[in-house]
């Protein structure tokens, strides 16, 4: 069959099935239901989860689980412990001297973790830390000669990493997996410090509601 024709009338099914849809969601539809290459190997350890957004969320915990471990691999011998401790410098970096609770909060972390990792980087003469003029109560950071050579060789480090890991992905498959996800991460990294304290269900419902 012709690809234009092909193509047309798969589009004409979708819109029967759902008349509101956009290009974009025919595409994303389209796409999904596709034929999927054949995966060697277990999926998810091999308990894999009745519910779609169970399964999607594990294979996401999965891979950062092991982004976590190759970039642990990848920076050993550098200045840095952990990767955690390289997104902590690259948040310095980008903001040149950001107050102390704006980089454990940009990072995900706890005051008390966050405030510990800090201490440790400082000792080990990576950041330095002083007096916000405009607020004596607030604290600033901002990287040593030491740390910003650390950055910069723990980032070489952990794009090759990134590159190693995304390898198997076209360019348009990552362009997707971000535009796809992207929102997820802008939208709870901004509420997950309102919601501490709260009972997880009255979350549930706010945020289920809310679509």
């Amino acid at each position: 069959m012709n690809k234009t024709v092909e193509i047309v009338n798969q589009w004409g099914q979708y819109e029967q099935q759902f008349p509101k849809g956009t290009i974009a969601d025919f595409c994303r539809h389209y796409l999904a239901h596709q034929q999927q290459n054949k995966t060697d190997g277990v999926l998810v350890g091999g308990v894999v989860p009745s519910l779609i957004d169970g399964l999607l969320m594990k294979i996401i915990g999965r891979i950062s689980k092991l982004n976590m471990a190759y970039a642990n691999m990848a920076l050993k011998g550098t200045e840095l412990n952990q990767i955690e401790e390289f997104g902590i410098l690259q948040t310095i970096r980008k903001e040149k001297n950001p107050k102390k609770t704006e980089v454990i909060y940009g990072n995900l972390f706890e005051l008390s973790s966050g405030t510990d990792m800090l201490n440790r980087m400082k000792k080990r003469g990576l950041i330095r830390e002083y007096a916000d003029d405009e607020d004596k109560r607030s604290k600033r950071i901002e990287l040593t000669p030491k740390g910003e050579k650390a950055a910069q060789v723990g980032l070489n480090k952990i794009e090759k990493n990134a590159r190693m890991l995304m390898n198997d992905l076209s360019a348009d498959d990552k362009q997707l997996c971000i535009q796809l996800l992207k929102n997820i991460e802008v939208k709870f990294s901004a509420l997950w410090q309102k919601h501490k304290g709260r009972e997880f269900d009255d979350i549930y419902e706010e945020m289920v509601r809310e679509k």
